[in-house]
């Protein structure tokens, strides 16, 4: 469908591509989001070779390493942070889109650059090791 999302191939569709996806009954059918898809893919190329890698650029938003942080509760947990909001810019800035700054914090958290585990969850103190790690 999407190239198995790799950013080299997704960049190179057209609207042949975006036609088609648009007729498979498999996937979200919204034109806009299709066509963010290749925008973004397109973006990130450019990223890679500014930056020597898309992992370079998204790290320096906290300083190269992970934010520890140490909610007690659940409801404690921001669905964004001003280090995602600052993201959030800057990939707008680069031409992204559907980039806002609670999908750029959840992005955070499923890469390990915020660890959001409260505490005294069993995976807490793995996840801290393995941040650990990280640069």
């Amino acid at each position: 469908m999407f190239a198995g999302f790799d950013p080299a191939q997704l960049a190179k569709f057209t609207k042949a591509n975006v036609q088609r996806l648009m007729e498979d009954d498999g996937i979200v059918r919204n034109r806009a989001k299709i066509e963010a898809a290749i925008t973004n893919a397109r973006a990130f190329l450019v990223i890679e070779r500014e930056c020597g890698s898309f992992a370079g650029y998204v790290w320096q938003f906290v300083g190269g390493k992970p934010i520890q942080n140490t909610w007690r509760r659940l409801e404690e947990i921001p669905a964004e942070t001003e280090e995602s909001r600052v993201l959030s810019r800057d990939l707008v800035k680069r031409g992204f889109r559907f980039v806002g700054p609670t999908i750029c914090y959840a992005f955070m958290q499923s890469i390990g650059m915020v660890n959001d585990h409260v505490v005294g969850c069993f995976r807490r103190a793995v996840v801290r090791r393995l941040g650990q790690s990280v640069r």
